[in-house]
């Protein structure tokens, strides 16, 4: 991987990071493909209409269904999923910790049940890299002590030495692959935790940045903390993360979250949010939210946003939207996606031009006048 960094406006980056297989500029925002797709969209709308250089997949789900060994054989993530872009795969770690319906950490990694069928696992860090390699994915995420908040001191203590320790053993295992010739296209991010705890992000970010990781994440956040925790948070620990790397956000957020974090520094961002709200009838638009299926689109003969360019606001007004959200039209789900994606994608890049023109403070009061204005 090659990372540039193309201008520092205050603390908002624009950068540009080269994968094995796409060229992608930030701020940018990963759309969630967990089970190699994003929900009601296919390869063609991410790169005709979204034309998006990198989505993320999970670890955790894939290597459940339809296993990793599966996608291996059938060419690898992107000849599977007909996506020519990069992917970024997450560790599988949050997963098995939230959706197990048992999953237990010790110094090793962790045990779960899978929530498909009940089977048990064990995930340790050499095994979430060998899942991502048959994955073939452009930037695997190491395996992380995830904990819930809060949390009493010592297990937010322990969770950060366990990060450590596992992030060392990928590395070493990383390294190793790499001097044999094999998987040496594939980069590796570490994941920065610690709570809202300033000492213990400090820690964590110090003991990591001794190791020669592709890039670092912040984790941990957006977990049911005050909006303001999170970002001062992320205002404390970036200065510890290298500036000759890429900074990702993980899990983050709303609008508001991706300009505010964006100013702290962060340079990628991921969240099922655009498309999870696309889906029960919240859209983003330039203005603030809207509800599609509130009663007052039915006769509107407008689009979702009238400056937005999507493919939906281009074809589709707001009562043929309310009309397929209450007829309970597939199509719906498409249309829906195609436009909250093209919002979040469209704020990054707008985001990046700003930072580049030096304008980004100009452009971040201008975001939240015209969500007062309506």
């Amino acid at each position: 991987m090659h990372f540039n960094l193309d201008k520092v406006d205050g603390n908002a980056r624009a950068c540009t990071i080269k994968t094995a297989s796409s060229t992608i500029k930030t701020p940018v925002f990963m759309p969630v493909g967990t089970q190699g797709s994003v929900k009601a969209l296919d390869s063609f709308d991410m790169t005709a209409h979204l034309k998006t250089d990198i989505i993320l997949a999970n670890t955790y789900h894939l290597y459940l269904r339809p296993t990793d060994k599966t996608i291996k054989e059938l060419g690898g993530l992107h000849k599977f999923a007909n996506y020519p872009n990069s992917f970024l795969t997450d560790s599988g770690g949050f997963q098995a910790f939230s959706l197990s319906k048992m999953s237990k950490q010790d110094d090793n990694g962790i045990t779960f049940k899978s929530h498909i069928d009940g089977s048990l696992h064990y995930f340790t860090p050499e095994k979430v890299l060998d899942i991502q390699y048959n994955l073939n994915s452009d930037i695997m995420m190491v395996l992380d002590d995830l904990i819930a908040l809060p949390a009493i001191k010592q297990r937010i203590e322990l969770s950060i030495q366990r990060t450590t320790a596992w992030a060392k053993k990928s590395i070493l295992y990383h390294n190793k692959q790499k001097e044999k010739g094999i998987h040496t296209h594939q980069s590796l991010f570490a994941i920065v935790q610690g709570g809202i705890d300033k000492e213990f992000r400090k820690l964590s970010a110090t003991q990591l940045t001794e190791f020669n990781f592709d890039g670092f994440a912040i984790g941990g956040l957006s977990v049911g903390e005050a909006n303001q925790d999170m970002y001062d948070t992320v205002e404390f620990t970036t200065p510890f993360l290298p500036k000759d790397k890429p900074r990702y956000l993980m899990g983050v957020g709303t609008p508001e979250d991706l300009i505010e974090n964006i100013d702290r520094g962060i340079d990628m961002f991921d969240c099922v949010m655009p498309t999870r709200n696309a889906r029960n009838g919240t859209l983003f638009t330039s203005f603030g939210k809207i509800n599609i299926k509130g009663a007052r689109h039915k006769l509107s003969d407008t689009p979702i946003d009238e400056k937005c360019l999507c493919y939906t606001c281009k074809n589709y007004s707001r009562g043929y939207m309310n009309h397929l959200f209450r007829a309970g039209e597939l199509t719906y789900f498409r249309l829906a996606s195609l436009h909250n994606l093209h919002y979040y994608l469209t704020l990054t890049a707008e985001s990046r031009e700003a930072i580049l023109n030096n304008n980004f403070q100009v452009f971040k009061k201008d975001f939240y006048n015209k969500r007062d204005i309506s």
